[in-house]
């Protein structure tokens, strides 16, 4: 039975996240994305737990009330913090020093990236879905041939700041049609909506962008056991970048490319995406 519980980390910070799995399994942190929440993985979580392991998906700095730093100081939500964060809920959720698996999407996969760049004797393996390695995703951006310019205009506008209330206004239209409107459930997309459906919890989301402009992370070749997942009709993210992370990756690599399926993997095929997910916990056990 997943249970949702506040995580309180060394840094002051609570975050609401759904735990399930026995006690003292391997763990898996799942990190989610934007415009997400932690609901993202609510498919992968009892399949995780029916095989042993203890999983934990937080909603992230900003989308969690009692993580929500004042974003007005885009200093509170550096990437540097993002990393700390998924090393510090890890402790709080009894793993401190431990190994374990992470799994993220979308921004949660750039701040995967970052924790595997940063912290590699950590993890044991590396899931990673939509999200390029960012200097696959760089090199793309700045391809004056490509596409990907085109594809991530919509980062420029979450720079203006009264793109918050654009995306809430009428409803949140903008939400649910330009964002969400990519294949996402309509009940999938009322669960991320009351996680990140207010004005504050929107305007720390943003933060991220604001404050790590361009996503161009210094991150070096990963020494991690990997499995990269993307979908072929990703809106945001093109062939480009993410065939081309393979060549950041020194460890282990495995990319699996789903047909037809959009940018939220997890509310489009959950069912191949964690079936991909959990054979690669299997084969690179803690």
């Amino acid at each position: 039975m997943i249970e949702t519980a506040g995580i309180k980390t060394r840094s002051g910070l609570t975050f609401t996240a759904d735990v399930v799995g026995p006690i003292g399994g391997p763990l898996v942190l799942l990190l989610h994305g934007f415009p997400e929440s932690r609901h993202s993985w609510r498919a992968a979580l009892p399949v995780l737990a029916d095989a042993g392991y203890r999983a934990v998906a937080p909603d992230q700095r900003g989308y969690s009330p009692g993580a929500r730093p004042d974003p007005a100081d885009l200093s509170n939500y550096a990437f540097e913090k993002l990393i700390a964060d998924a090393i510090e809920i890890a402790a709080a959720a009894g793993y401190d020093g431990k190994r374990f698996h992470l799994v993220g999407h979308d921004w949660g996969g750039q701040v995967s990236w970052g924790v595997a760049g940063v912290h590699p004797e950590r993890l044991a393996s590396l899931t990673i879905l939509s999200r390029p390695h960012p200097k696959s995703f760089r090199r793309a951006l700045l391809n004056e041939a490509g596409d990907q310019k085109h594809r991530s205009r919509h980062h420029r506008a979450f720079l203006e700041p009264e793109t918050g209330k654009l995306l809430l206004k009428d409803n949140a239209r903008r939400l649910r049609d330009g964002l969400f409107g990519q294949g996402v459930p309509a009940a999938a997309l009322e669960e991320h909506l009351s996680v990140l459906g207010s004005p504050d919890a929107l305007e720390a989301a943003l933060a991220w962008y604001r404050s790590n402009k361009g996503l161009a992370a210094d991150i070096g070749t990963i020494k991690v056991p990997t499995l990269y997942i993307w979908g072929d009709a990703d809106a945001t993210v093109g062939p480009d970048a993410a065939h081309g992370t393979a060549e950041f990756v020194g460890a282990a690599y495995a990319m699996e490319v789903l047909p037809g399926v959009g940018h939220f993997v997890m509310d489009q095929a959950s069912a191949r995406a964690t079936e991909l997910l959990l054979a690669h916990l299997q084969k690179h056990p803690v």
